[in-house]
């Protein structure tokens, strides 16, 4: 089984302010930060980190380098990211003094993916791998159709949601991982419950790991309902949490961990990603996540 993530990767321009800005308000910036970034990369790093084999599909412009060479030295498999003349996608990012923050994204070579290219990619993998989507890439839906006819498994952190994303035969999905906001977005559904059944009515084939910040997550198969407690922590940056979540969580999926455990693993593992600065720097390494654990057995 092989583990194939075919996702953005920006740079991101990170600012912390005191609060984030309204409309019509000007705010000074304390300091900022420029990291590796970008909802596929993240994710790639964090299956890597985590101890999984993980190949990551994508396209950068010429100021990007740096993004291969962090995929690279957390153990991403680079082999299918391309360099085209279009200028990388980047964000800015606003962080205030709670952690919270607020993001613009620009799209860039990540908007450049075609299917010429993807077939090219995904002429390599096969029925049982895995593929790892989010919504940062242009033709995320010939992707989607492609990798389900070969078999795969496809799982989908729909994220950011639009209405192009919610066109698409989202059927063929066989993992949601969401947080409650894009549950809403999904279902119509404010309660978690009522969005894991809504969502399990709407997608019967799907599995779905609802994220809830604070108050943890929540895995449904349609027939069982797993929840599992967050591990509190001084909240620094939460701008990889999700991230680190997914690809933790995708990577035990990989390994065969049961559920329980592989709820348990990416939960530590994206605890410690806010107690730290940027988006790909942040994420922890297997061997962190596996003391912090530790730490918290002898604590309690």
């Amino acid at each position: 089984m092989k583990i194939l993530n075919f996702g953005s990767l920006n740079i991101d321009y990170v600012y912390r302010v005191n609060s984030i800005v309204t409309p019509g308000e000007t705010v000074r910036a304390l300091y900022m930060h420029e990291y590796c970034g970008g909802k596929g990369l993240n994710q790639s790093i964090a299956i890597a980190r985590a101890g999984a084999k993980v190949y990551h599909a994508g396209m950068i412009g010429a100021d990007g380098e740096q993004l291969v060479t962090m995929c690279g030295a957390s153990g991403v498999d680079t082999s299918y990211i391309r360099t085209i003349g279009e200028k990388t996608g980047h964000t800015i990012i606003q962080v205030d003094q709670c952690g919270q923050n607020s993001i613009i994204a620009y799209g860039g070579a990540n908007q450049k993916i075609d299917e010429k290219f993807i077939d090219e990619v995904l002429a390599d993998f096969d029925r049982g791998d895995i593929l790892l989507l989010q919504n940062e890439i242009s033709c995320l839906g010939y992707i989607i159709d492609r990798a389900y006819e070969k078999g795969m498994g496809i799982i989908l952190n729909p994220s950011p949601i639009d209405d192009e994303l919610l066109s698409l035969d989202l059927g063929k999905i066989s993992m949601f991982i969401l947080n409650e906001v894009e549950g809403f977005q999904i279902s119509g559904e404010r309660d978690p419950y009522a969005i894991l059944d809504s969502m399990n009515q709407k997608f019967p084939k799907a599995e779905v790991v609802l994220t809830l910040g604070e108050d943890g997550p929540i895995y449904s198969d349609g027939t069982h309902k797993v929840r599992q407690k967050a591990y509190k922590v001084d909240a620094v940056d939460t701008t990889a949490a999700g991230d680190t979540f997914t690809g933790y969580f995708v990577a035990a999926i990989s390994q065969g961990r049961h559920i329980k455990d592989t709820l348990d693993i990416a939960s530590r593992a994206s605890a410690l990603a806010v107690t730290r600065n940027g988006a790909a720097p942040s994420i922890p390494s297997a061997d962190e996540v596996i003391e912090y654990h530790v730490m918290q057995v002898s604590h309690a």
